[in-house]
């Protein structure tokens, strides 16, 4: 089968099928890192066949002579509508960086006018228990409500900050965002909704894995239930989301180092194929 097509089919599984599959699969979560590098190599493997498929088609039609008129009109075709999968990855990647650049540096600004300081921590003259972060190249902020602070115990307040800083840390917010791009970028019949609400389970059950080195789980399943109903604004990383996900994933106590070895050696196959197919056949064209 020609190489094109090859790369084609696989964009529209690793585009569709696949991510619709993956999002089915919640014992992923027991391995969150070895997940996440799954929907990342998934993501990227999709829009490299994407891209590889229309590249190939031209390259194919033009590599080798004599080159007929309809193959120059094939490989145009095949170039402008790589070209336009490229324009919109890149365009979508401005517009939201953009936004949410703006969201947080005007929403950060408003923590400064109305929060007083705390340890490091903006407190919040609110009744309702609240507590997210709000991630940023030049500062980023930790939020949480003066109710948080009077309702959860020290032990699980501990807990909530430690996940907030995790967010921080791991720089969550860029993983979200480009998914986030991908979603925008792509047609509804892409699967790109489902990675986007997978993956912001996984920076959350990743967050509570680096809060639960600190306190015991049930401390901090005490706390997301204090903090339930509670919300982060948009554009925040808040520690009250996917609560129901992320209970089920701190009952999981135990290690799981086969499930995370089968799934990083998964999550390197599927990159590897379309750069494969796509370097391949150029590399053997040159000799």
């Amino acid at each position: 089968m020609p190489t094109p097509v090859v790369l084609g089919v696989l964009a529209v599984l690793l585009a569709g099928p696949v991510p619709h599959a993956l999002s089915r699969w919640h014992r992923l979560r027991r391995t969150p890192a070895a997940a996440m590098l799954l929907w990342q190599g998934t993501a990227a493997a999709a829009v490299l066949a994407a891209l590889g498929a229309g590249l190939s088609l031209a390259t194919d039609r033009l590599w080798e002579p004599p080159v007929a008129g309809h193959d120059v009109v094939v490989a145009v075709l095949a170039g402008a509508v790589t070209a336009v999968v490229a324009a919109r990855l890149v365009l979508s990647g401005h517009r939201t960086g953009t936004e949410l650049r703006r969201m947080r540096r005007l929403h950060r600004d408003r923590v400064d006018l109305v929060a007083s300081r705390d340890a490091g921590v903006s407190v919040l003259e609110h009744d309702l228990p609240v507590a997210y972060c709000v991630p940023g190249m030049t500062g980023s902020r930790i939020v949480v409500s003066r109710s948080t602070l009077t309702t959860l115990a020290p032990a699980e307040l501990a807990a909530v900050l430690e996940h907030e800083r995790s967010h921080l840390r791991a720089r969550h917010d860029l993983v979200l965002e480009a998914f986030a791009v991908l979603h925008r970028a792509f047609p509804r019949w892409v699967a790109s909704g489902a990675a986007r609400d997978e993956v912001e389970v996984l920076v959350e059950v990743l967050a509570d894995r680096a809060a639960v080195r600190r306190v015991d789980r049930r401390t901090l399943l005490s706390a997301l239930l204090a903090l339930a109903g509670s919300s982060a604004p948009r554009g925040a990383l808040g520690s009250a989301g996917s609560r129901a996900a992320r209970a089920e994933a701190l009952r999981d106590d135990r290690r799981h180092p086969v499930q995370a070895g089968a799934v990083v050696g998964l999550a390197a196959a599927v990159l590897a194929l379309p750069t494969l197919l796509v370097v391949l056949p150029w590399l053997t064209g040159l000799r």
